[in-house]
């Protein structure tokens, strides 16, 4: 098989140069990475030599259905109830108490950035961008404009999730494996939200208009209220279940959907009309299958330990600018795997460079729009995003990389 192992990398590439280029080959990114992710797979069970490797291809295959399947659920489950509060006009409603009828484009994107920031530090970085997209969905602005905010939105959701064991599978990992502590976490949150604000005044230059929201309300019925209390229920519970009794998040968003199936069973009048379950077929299913693609392919690179090469770099450079680089890996290769090889790997740093590593794998994705769940979600969500009209602001965001990661460096040398 490690004959193989040169042609699945190509295929990875070929993948990954199909999203980049979906506009121009005019096909969708969902069904590029779905058919490489399980061709690749199935290439891995033709060419194996003995018995053995097949069970160990099969372990591994299984092992990355799990994930998936995971993900998979927690998406459907997170996207039902936005999708129920888009419908409803809940969302909308938020938007109109907490923000005043006329507000500037520039008063605006801050506003955003901030509302990302304590979100997703809260919620997981898919909820928080799904309820970020609806918001800026509902408001009139034009395509670059609103590309300027669904880039904060990325960036800021990313940001967010560091400083919480509950906001990133990655600090999580990190947390579990005794690199970091609670409290030496919730630091990162300084260097963090201020690197938040200062790529929203990098943003924020031509937006010189005035966004006009609207006066009137929709009408809510009491179920509605309801379920956006349960939501919110949700995500609390999500949190305080995984941190102090190990609760799977997907296990608690999957109990308060169905909740909300029962809520809206007993309060709605409308279960004819408007079916709850109909919800879910409403969903952005491309999404889900393009997870499954990408996840196929990382698991199946994970699998003929092909991220394992990139442990090296620690050989050749210091902790401080091998962690800053693997930032940057991560916006390419998923930041899961990426950080679980470095755990595995044995690699001796002091509690300051583990804060710089989190740092990096949690926010570098944001650096394309294709390395972090929060940028694949948000392109499937935004007409207009893709991965040119994104990296047309690469520089802005990897200057507001740099300066946190050198903010949590300086805030690592007080950690001891």
């Amino acid at each position: 098989m490690l004959s193989l192992e040169p042609l699945l990398i190509i295929l990875a590439l070929l993948a990954l140069l199909g999203v980049i280029f979906e506009e121009a080959i005019h096909v969708n990114k969902a069904k590029i990475t779905l058919f490489f992710g399980t061709l690749c797979w199935m290439l891995l069970f033709l060419f194996s030599d003995n018995p053995e490797e097949i069970s160990a291809i099969s372990a591994g295959l299984s092992e990355s259905i799990a994930e998936i399947a995971g993900l998979w659920l927690f998406l459907v489950a997170a996207m039902t109830f936005v999708a129920y509060l888009n419908k409803k006009g809940m969302i909308e409603n938020v938007v109109y108490l907490i923000m005043p009828k006329q507000v500037s484009e520039r008063k605006l994107l801050f506003l955003t950035g901030l509302f990302c920031f304590i979100f997703s530090s809260l919620a997981d970085n898919i909820t928080a961008t799904l309820v970020s997209c609806s918001l800026i969905l509902s408001l009139d602005l034009e395509l670059k404009k609103r590309i300027q905010f669904i880039t904060l939105v990325v960036f800021a959701v990313n940001s967010g999730g560091v400083s919480l064991i509950t906001g990133d599978v990655t600090t999580l990992m990190i947390f579990l494996a005794d690199k970091v502590e609670t409290l030496t976490l919730l630091t990162l949150a300084i260097p963090a939200s201020i690197t938040v604000f200062i790529l929203a005044v990098f943003l924020s230059r031509g937006l010189t208009g005035t966004v006009t929201l609207k006066t009137s309300v929709s009408v809510v019925r009491p179920v509605d209220v309801v379920i956006g209390v349960l939501f919110l229920l949700t995500i609390m519970a999500t949190i305080t279940g995984n941190a102090l009794f190990s609760t799977p998040p997907v296990l608690t968003f999957l109990f308060g959907l169905s909740i909300m199936f029962l809520v809206s069973r007993f309060m709605s009048d409308d279960t004819d009309l408007d079916p709850i379950l109909e919800y879910i077929r409403v969903i952005e299913f491309e999404t889900l299958l393009f997870f499954l693609g990408i996840l196929l392919l990382v698991g199946m690179l994970k699998e003929i330990q092909a991220l394992q090469s990139l442990v090296a770099i620690y050989d050749l450079l210091p902790p401080v600018a091998a962690n800053y680089l693997m930032g940057i890996f991560s916006a390419v290769i998923d930041n899961v795997p990426l950080t679980a090889a470095l755990l595995k790997s044995g690699i001796e740093m002091t509690a300051g460079e583990w804060m710089g590593l989190t740092y990096a794998v949690g926010v570098g994705g944001s650096l394309l729009v294709i390395g972090s769940a929060a940028g694949i979600v948000a392109m499937s969500k935004i007409p207009g995003l893709t991965f040119a009209t994104y990296m047309r602001y690469l520089g802005h965001l990897l200057l507001a990389y740099t300066l946190g990661y050198a903010g949590v460096i300086l805030l690592g040398r007080f950690i001891h």
